[in-house]
């Protein structure tokens, strides 16, 4: 993948593919996807339930097994690593889940919800340091001291999904996988728990790994989106190039979704139904290419000649 603009790549998956075994069944759940993730920045994976998105992010923080290479900062992290490595990434890459309340342990209070990453890889100097950083933690995601002692059980889903993001930085990652991270919690409260997230990318330095169904979710809070379709990425391009300039059938079929908040528009849109059967790969074969600096498309020559004539 081309990198013309010098940024530091953080992660990179090349030919990275996941294949689920039950019995003697199996099943690709993704196929062969390649991106580069650069420091710094929001990357947002998008697509419907079971498109394989959630999936990704789990085989980058290594609980999916994978074929192909996960390099994180030049190093190939999937497969076998060692015991230090292994707590080197755990420390590294840290992940917050989509359900705030299926992902906290509702037996624990807060301050060992928090503490578990210090304690299982013994970051802390003592007692008190480890107090420090959870309070340190709470704070940056704005919860109050006296939440420490509380159990998940007596917030709110909003305030959960901060007992999960503060779970996350109290390891000090640098990169973090948010796997929609807003879907299961109130309209009125997404907006807050998003700025969360971009006011701790500013103050840190992190990059995120955004997965989500909803492109207009990701539109004002990502910098680059790939859009995946049964476990292939079919688009990738820059935020607003994308919204401006979508090429493949099913992004579009994506974008006639999003709702319009003006009324009139809304009434008279089209919404595109993406079926697949808008290809014809029977001789001449789709590839990942470069249409356009920093715009990928995953489509035949047949199609690559249809799509350029439509370029901006």
């Amino acid at each position: 993948m081309s990198n013309k603009n010098e940024k530091e790549v953080l992660l990179s998956c090349r030919d990275l593919s996941i294949t689920f075994t039950k019995g003697k069944s199996k099943f690709e759940a993704v196929k062969h996807v390649n991106f580069d993730i650069y420091k710094g920045e929001t990357f947002a994976i998008v697509g419907e339930s079971g498109s394989g998105k959630t999936t990704i992010g789990r085989a980058i923080i290594r609980i999916n097994e994978s074929t192909g290479d996960v390099i994180y900062k030049g190093k190939k992290i999937n497969g076998k690593l060692s015991a230090e490595e292994d707590k080197e990434v755990i420390k590294s890459i840290q992940m917050i889940f989509q359900d705030p309340a299926t992902s906290l342990n509702e037996r624990a209070n807060v301050d060992y919800i928090i503490s578990e990453g210090l304690y299982n890889f013994h970051l802390y100097k003592d007692e008190e340091d480890r107090k420090k950083k959870v309070m340190d933690s709470l704070s940056s995601v704005g919860l109050l001291p006296e939440h420490i002692s509380r159990y998940p059980h007596e917030f709110s889903g909003g305030q959960r999904q901060r007992i999960g993001i503060a779970r996350a930085m109290v390891m000090e990652p640098e990169f973090i996988i948010a796997d929609e991270p807003i879907s299961a919690l109130d309209v009125s409260i997404r907006a807050q728990v998003l700025n969360l997230l971009k006011k701790l990318q500013d103050e840190k330095g992190l990059t995120y790994l955004f997965i989500a169904h909803d492109l207009s979710v990701v539109r004002f809070f990502s910098d680059r989106i790939a859009v995946i379709h049964l476990g292939e990425i079919v688009e990738l391009a820059t935020s607003e190039e994308l919204f401006l300039n979508p090429l493949h059938p099913y992004t579009k079929s994506l974008l006639s979704a999003v709702p319009m908040p003006d009324p009139q528009i809304e009434r008279n849109k089209k919404l595109i139904v993406y079926t697949g059967d808008e290809h014809d790969y029977s001789v001449d074969k789709p590839k990942w290419v470069e249409i356009k600096e920093g715009h990928f498309v995953l489509a035949n020559e047949a199609e690559l000649a249809e799509y350029r004539k439509h370029l901006r």
